[in-house]
């Protein structure tokens, strides 16, 4: 469809582009559909956002990062649209969801055919094999959450991943099919589409079944991300039938044909959620991992459900933050953070600035600290929510912050009475009609297990390595976590997933998530702190070098470009172990209060990404 579509344009007469090409991915994407007009590209990004209005102070917002960062950022300007925006990490998931609201869709049918092309567009991490959670608010003022987070097999063990010593068993949680939550974001699609859409699920399908039927052409990005784990895809054979390429490096302008996939999906198109969870592929994947030592079971797909909640909502500085409750860990850590950080005068500070670093790293430790002590399913563990987001609370947490010392992870210890992905993908949609919603899903680590049962043409979760393998040692994330996440039988494992909407006066104002494993809190929080504390446009907002404390370990991660060295020197005196790394990169989209234009960034750490809209 996607194809045939701009060949219907080609036959138009030229016209100038109506919008500027980002660097990076835009450029490869024009390159992808140069046979149908480098115009069409630029029209599928909408029109140059107009200019935010300057800092307050009238200073430049950048002045305390390095002179190259700030060039950079004075530079960045988002893509702008009337009507609707989709912002996606794959150019082809993002012309898919726009085409669905032209089409008369909702945001809710469109975040349903994303969510299905990026199944087909990017395999390592857009997923049918594992699940997720969505965040909507909904032009009648409705707030909602859909939790489709894996779940563990009725015959997992709190042990299962340790040996007879007791120690933890590298790689048996993320390599193997003892790895395997059972996947929910098949029965979480449906289930928003029947419930909230007004598109059949056979349509909004469609652009999904083609991309994977008729193959569709890598860029760059596409590229890059099989390649980094080709030698591990071709250690098993249904993996590297169809991602092996023979041991041969992927490149851009290559045709990726998914044809098991393509029938996996029209399969679900035809027989919705049954299809997948009482069907021909449960009993695939069942097969499988009794072939490979896992414990899956047919009771463990026919029992599956998802959950409609209610978001994490906490206040911020005259905003409205909506965001995921348990079993992920993101809505509650963020809002905690940010009831922290609220009384002090970040936009004073500065971007950049050692004393905004400085607290932000202090809220977040303390945030992050409590997370990982009483945070876990809630089907499961009792969580004091109501403490643990009252002001009272915040304050607490505040009062031991020191003003020019960092405070050791060690002596932060829970403040209450005793009870306890790096690759992941999100997406955000706005509709004209002001509905409103952000999905983050998963396969946890690039391409989950890296195995494909049988036929099917997807890749299974590795999910289970989310849990506590064992209290007080670290996951594949270096996350330190307690009893509460502990493996048992049917529980959701703890996630840092934070799809989220921000509102103004009670309209969405910003719709914001990231990939990034632990790193997705703090990167979520600083694209509302860079717009409401910092002034910045949303593209300045999603490309700004982010900053990530966790409490353990004890490491100030901090993004490439940030830090001046005199800043780096005071932040070692007062205490920080500096690691400069790449963080969380972001899909946003902000909704200018005045004149109702949106603005779409894309990450350009995700060169395959795009932010469109009409």
């Amino acid at each position: 469809m996607l194809q045939r579509a701009a060949l219907r344009v080609r036959s138009k007469p030229a016209s100038p582009p109506t919008a500027r090409i980002r660097r990076g991915h835009r450029c490869e994407f024009a390159i992808v559909v140069a046979t149908a007009g480098l115009w069409v590209a630029a029209a599928a990004c909408g029109s140059p956002a107009p200019a935010r209005p300057p800092a307050p102070s009238g200073a430049s917002r950048f002045a305390h990062v390095p002179a190259a960062t700030r060039a950079a950022l004075e530079k960045a300007s988002p893509v702008g649209a009337g009507h609707a925006m989709v912002v996606t990490d794959q150019h082809l998931a993002t012309l898919a969801g726009v085409d669905i609201l032209k089409q008369g869709g909702n945001a809710i049918d469109a975040a349903v055919a994303v969510g299905y092309a990026l199944a087909v567009t990017q395999p390592c991490c857009g997923n049918i094999g594992g699940g997720g959670f969505m965040t909507i608010h909904l032009a009648d003022g409705r707030n909602l959450f859909l939790n489709f987070r894996e779940k563990a097999p009725l015959k997992a063990t709190p042990g299962m991943f340790l040996d007879a010593k007791g120690d933890v068993v590298t790689g048996r949680s993320t390599d193997t099919y003892l790895g395997v939550g059972v996947p929910g974001t098949v029965m979480g699609l449906d289930t928003a589409l029947k419930k909230y859409g007004t598109m059949s699920l056979r349509r909004v399908m469609k652009p999904a079944i083609e991309l994977a039927r008729d193959g569709f052409v890598l860029a760059e990005g596409d590229a890059e991300i099989l390649n980094g784990r080709l030698r591990e895809l071709n250690q098993y054979p249904e993996s590297a039938r169809i991602f092996g390429h023979g041991g041969k490096p992927w490149k851009a302008g290559d045709r990726l044909v998914q044809a098991h996939l393509a029938e996996t999906l029209e399969k679900v198109a035809r027989g919705g959620t049954d299809a997948f969870y009482k069907g021909s592929i449960a009993k695939a994947i069942v097969k499988a991992s009794d072939a490979h030592g896992g414990i899956l079971s047919r009771k463990d797909f026919a029992s599956y459900n998802v959950e409609w909640k209610r978001p994490v909502r906490c206040e911020y500085r005259g905003y409205t933050i909506l965001s995921a409750p348990p079993p992920s860990s993101g809505g509650t850590t963020m809002c905690l953070a940010l009831n922290i950080l609220e009384p002090y005068p970040l936009g004073d500070w500065g971007y950049g600035s050692v004393k905004f670093v400085h607290y932000f790293a202090e809220a977040e430790r303390r945030a992050f600290a409590t997370r990982n002590t009483y945070l876990g399913d809630p089907d499961f563990v009792h969580i004091p929510m109501r403490r643990l987001l009252s002001a009272s609370y915040a304050a607490e947490l505040r009062s031991t912050i020191q003003p020019d010392k960092a405070t050791p992870s060690s002596e932060i210890k829970s403040f209450l009475p005793a009870t306890e992905g790096n690759n992941t993908t999100h997406y955000s949609v706005i509709d004209r009609h002001g509905n409103a919603v952000a999905v983050t899903y998963t396969i946890n680590f690039l391409f989950g297990i890296k195995q494909i049962a049988g036929d099917t043409g997807f890749f299974l979760n590795d999910e289970m390595d989310d849990f506590t393998a064992k209290p007080g040692a670290s996951n594949g994330a270096g996350l330190v976590q307690g009893k509460a996440d502990e493996v048992q039988p049917g529980k959701r494992p703890l996630s840092s997933m934070t799809p989220t909407v921000v509102l103004k006066d009670g309209k969405p104002f910003l719709v914001s998530g990231s990939p990034g494993s632990a790193t997705i809190i703090s990167t979520t929080m600083q694209s509302i702190l860079n717009v409401v504390d910092f002034g910045m446009n949303m593209q300045q907002a999603v490309d700004a070098p982010h900053v990530h404390m966790q409490w353990y370990p004890d490491v100030l991660y901090v993004g490439p470009g940030l830090l001046t060295p005199r800043s780096k020197r005071q932040l070692q005196a007062m205490g920080y172990t500096l690691e400069e790394r790449s963080l969380g990169v972001l899909e946003s989209i902000l909704v200018d209060p005045k004149s109702g234009m949106l603005e779409g960034a894309s990450d350009p750490h995700r060169s395959a990404g795009l932010a469109a809209g009409y």
